[in-house]
């Protein structure tokens, strides 16, 4: 795989490239890197697609803005145009995981020109809140949930990088309680190695988890930004795929994309997979994603 450095949107963004044909862009989430694609980057270019898998801002060799301001939804957007202008495309089909996935279905909305079609894996489609959606977060699921704690600055970054295997091989949700106890050596996950946990410790022990905790930090202000498309639909042909056992379907269910995604033509749920999908279940995750590929 050809991997380099693009610059663009005022930033760098390392890039893994593989195959020839139209163009598919991969976004991961947190804690994550390029690497958690290894196994759809040479599937899908196998069958005639070229296949782009970003560092997205903020992660593994990719620019890291000390900014917190720098990581809203605009930008992140401005990013992945970039990324298509530096590759000299007018368009291309976005596929992504987690925080990933959110952002290729805002790049359809803001962009609709620049997205031939798009797939979300865990997160679906969420139309804009009618408030600032960290409040109603804090007031229905509470202080200690994730998302909630993650907005207190240099908290959780500090708790984060203490141990990095750990934080990355839990099971638990990470919260202040978390962050207080000291686990015994958490259990490595069957679909992933010690050679593959070790690419993403490295990564983090390098650069912490600030950048993709600034994603979290940018709630509220996206909300403010995207509201002159509040009413915008997903028009692109859609997919959505998510693990059976993924627990962001309990706070952000598929049923929030009825209406608001004119063209879905698949929903799958993977039997016995969890959050991280694409690296628990690649086979199931590859077929699907090629199946939408061809009907396009």
């Amino acid at each position: 795989m050809a991997e380099r450095r693009v610059q663009l949107n005022g930033i760098a963004l390392h890039v893994v490239d593989e195959g020839a044909g139209p163009l598919v862009v991969l976004c991961h989430g947190f804690p994550e890197l390029a690497f958690s694609w290894r196994h759809q980057l040479p599937a899908l270019a196998s069958e005639g697609y070229r296949v782009v898998a970003p560092d997205m801002r903020g992660f593994g060799q990719s620019s890291r803005p000390a900014d917190v301001e720098a990581y809203d939804v605009v930008s992140l957007c401005g990013d992945m145009t970039g990324l298509l202008d530096a590759l000299g495309e007018d368009s291309a089909i976005f596929v992504g995981h987690d925080w990933g996935a959110s952002l290729v279905w805002s790049l359809a909305v803001l962009e609709p020109a620049r997205v031939r079609a798009v797939a979300g894996l865990s997160v679906p489609f969420v139309p804009r809140a009618p408030a600032a959606p960290i409040p109603i977060m804090r007031r229905h699921l509470g202080e200690d949930f994730y998302i909630v704690w993650f907005q207190e600055p240099e908290l959780a970054d500090e708790a984060l990088a203490r141990d990095v295997r750990r934080t990355l091989t839990t099971s638990r949700q990470w919260t202040a309680a978390w962050a207080q106890e000291v686990d015994s050596v958490p259990k490595l996950a069957p679909w992933l190695s010690e050679d593959e946990l070790a690419v993403y410790v490295r990564a983090f022990e390098r650069t912490g988890f600030s950048g993709g905790l600034n994603w979290y930090r940018n709630i509220d202000r996206n909300w403010e930004l995207t509201e002159s498309v509040a009413e915008r639909h997903v028009v692109q042909p859609a997919l959505f795929l998510t693990g059976e056992l993924d627990p962001v379907r309990g706070f952000m269910p598929a049923a929030a994309m009825q209406g608001w995604v004119d063209d879905l033509r698949a929903e799958v749920v993977v039997p016995g997979a969890g959050h991280w999908v694409q690296q628990q279940a690649p086979d199931a995750v590859n077929a699907a994603l090629l199946e939408f590929l061809a009907s396009l």
